[in-house]
Formats: C-alpha cells, sequence, structure tokens
C-alpha cells in the first residue's frame, strides 16, 4: 500500500476526525473481503439494504418489487468506504454519489465498480465539498458515519445542508448504553475478535434522542426508527424494535423548506 497522505486537522474541524480517516484507510484493501476487517458490514448489509430500499420506496411512493425502483433517485453516501452501499443501490438504478475522504478506500471503490461494470461517482473528499456547488440529493446517507465524528451536531447541521426540500437522510449508528459498551466493544472488538481493537469509542456513541435532536436541529424531521440485531445462531443480522444497541433512522426534510445554507462565507 502506497503512504497515505496526511490529513491537516484543526481542533475547529468537527465534522471529520483524521485519525478515523486514516485507521479506515489503512484497511482500504480489505473493503470487499467478506472474510476481512470489514466482515461485519457485508454481514449486516442485507439489513441495512432492506431499510434504506423500503424507506426510499414508502417516501418517494415506489415498489419494492421494482428491480429498478430507485430509478432517477440522486442519491450521496457519505463515508462510502469501498462502496458496499453504492453498489447494490445502482443496481436498483439509483444515481449513486460516494463521498469519502480517504484517498485509498476511494480507489478501492472505484476498481470494484469498474470490475462490476458500474457508474458511481466516486469522490475521494468531504461532504464540505459539495454544498458550496449547489448540488443537492434526494437522498443522503450517513451509515456507520456519525460515531466516528467529534461534533454529531456541526456534522448533520453540514450533511443536511445536501438534502434537497422533500427529500429525506437515512442514518445507521450504535446507541450508548452498557449493552452497547458490552456488545460492540468487549465482545465484538476484544472477545470475537469481529472488529479491530480500538474501532469504536463509546463515548461518541450516539443515543436516538441524541440523533432525532440534531437532525431536528439541521431542519429534518424523524420519520422512522429501527433497530438491527444480530441472531448469533442464525448468524444474521435483522431488523427489529430493540434500539438499545444498532438502530437505523429515516429522516425527512420539508418540500417547502430550502436546506441552511450555513454561515457566509468571509
Amino acid at each position: 500500500m502506497r503512504p497515505m497522505t496526511p490529513l491537516k486537522q484543526t481542533a475547529a474541524d468537527a465534522t471529520l476526525d483524521a485519525r478515523e480517516v486514516a485507521r479506515f484507510a489503512a484497511m482500504a484493501r480489505e473493503w470487499w473481503d467478506p472474510k476481512g476487517k470489514f466482515a461485519p458490514l457485508h454481514a449486516m448489509n442485507p439489513a441495512r439494504l432492506t431499510y434504506i430500499r423500503d424507506q426510499l420506496c414508502r417516501h418517494f411512493g415506489r415498489d419494492t418489487r421494482d428491480s429498478s425502483s430507485l430509478t432517477g433517485l440522486a442519491i450521496a453516501d457519505i463515508g462510502c468506504g469501498g462502496g458496499l452501499l453504492c453498489e447494490p443501490l445502482a443496481r436498483l438504478d439509483a444515481r449513486m454519489t460516494g463521498l469519502d475522504p480517504a484517498e485509498e478506500s476511494v480507489q478501492a471503490a472505484r476498481a470494484h465498480a469498474k470490475v462490476q461494470g458500474l457508474e458511481i461517482d466516486y469522490r475521494a473528499e468531504r461532504a464540505e465539498a459539495l454544498i458550496s456547488t449547489g448540488i443537492r440529493f434526494d437522498a443522503v446517507l450517513a451509515m456507520e458515519v456519525v460515531e466516528h465524528v467529534p461534533d454529531l451536531t456541526a456534522f448533520m447541521a453540514m450533511a443536511g445542508q445536501l438534502v434537497r426540500p422533500g427529500g429525506m437522510m437515512l442514518l445507521s449508528t450504535i446507541n450508548r448504553t452498557l449493552k452497547s459498551y458490552a456488545l460492540a466493544i468487549v465482545g465484538a472488538e476484544y472477545v470475537m475478535r469481529w472488529l479491530p481493537v480500538g474501532t469504536h469509542q463509546w463515548d461518541r456513541f450516539v443515543t436516538p434522542r441524541e440523533l432525532s435532536k440534531a437532525l431536528d436541529a439541521a431542519g429534518l424531521s424523524e420519520s422512522d426508527r429501527r433497530g438491527i440485531v444480530f441472531n448469533p445462531f442464525r448468524g444474521e443480522w435483522s431488523l427489529a424494535g430493540d434500539t438499545d444497541v444498532n438502530f437505523v433512522m429515516a429522516a425527512v426534510r420539508p418540500a417547502h423548506q430550502a436546506p441552511d445554507p450555513g454561515p457566509k462565507q468571509t
């Protein structure tokens, strides 16, 4: 692997932790290995994709049974990594834009998409870079992202600007509970070794109430919330009512409301 380009970060950089970016970049070659360091994401993907598809279809009046159910929808995936979500959504005919500040991850995503014959607009840049261009999306994804950012409210205020009026945002993260500490950190990192030690910081886990509040401050209203639970006997993840550990959330921007342009540049 070629040397990584260090990311400049200041104490005021509330929406990105350069150390987190570098850690994921160092594992970029393993994005598409279902038995590698990203195995948990591969295992969770069917449940995550079901939730994303169903929420988008319900909101935009589409048929979930249609193999091209997302035709014409412009979707941005913030923190896209190697493209584990971008590719299957592109197969449902969505127009996907994948954003990730780690060049190594984007290179892996582009290479895999090319082999699959998929056209996905992957960009090795932060979401902030798109805001000033005026580009807005029908839907914005931030899956397994918000538990890695320094300031949840600042991140949501930024990411929310990419959602067009009448559009929606979909997120998944980990609840900050004693149960999540036991399962997502002690169990997953130290006992089962599903994840590299240090993947998560418990104090950055986000409660559903905190996430809903941050969405509201960004002009988006929570429309749905579900848990994602692991069945150790079947070795599968599924959607459920239990949000004590992993959960997903959908939020919408009113059709009449324009995104907050944020602070003026001086």
